[in-house]
């Protein structure tokens, strides 16, 4: 327990260091959407895994993708600056993509609290189809 809270200091820590370091860059938008960002995925991933029409086998990754997200073992060690979340995101990253490759940029989209430019960018760089099928 005390590995898992001393994780999370640790992760809020760097959080809020970049969200400073930017906001000192004059990168206000920047800043927030690296600060709404880990909230917004979490609800995203809560909200996709509450569909029913998303698949049993995509609700699994899902899954593991917060626990994978809420455990203190990673590959890279949190308190590395900047690669330390990188696996975290990376991780996301691949499941999201698997899972709008089955149900479609709609259903992420409605779901996603962020900004639509943010989820915009992933479909584009995921290369994610406008239409399944």
């Amino acid at each position: 327990m005390h590995t898992l809270v001393l994780t999370l200091a640790i992760v809020v820590g760097v959080w809020v260091v970049l969200i400073g370091a930017l906001l000192l860059a004059g990168r206000g938008g920047t800043a927030r959407q690296v600060a709404t960002f880990l909230p917004n995925l979490i609800l995203l991933f809560r909200g996709l895994w509450c569909d029913p029409r998303v698949p049993r086998g995509s609700k699994l990754l899902l899954g593991f993708g917060l626990v994978w997200l809420a455990s203190p073992i990673d590959l890279i060690p949190e308190f590395v600056p900047v690669v330390g979340p990188l696996d975290d995101a990376i991780v996301a990253a691949l499941i999201l993509r698997s899972v709008a490759r089955r149900v479609g940029k709609s259903v992420l989209a409605e779901h996603w609290r962020g900004d639509p430019a943010t989820l915009d960018t992933f479909f584009r760089l995921a290369r994610i189809p406008d239409e399944l099928g």
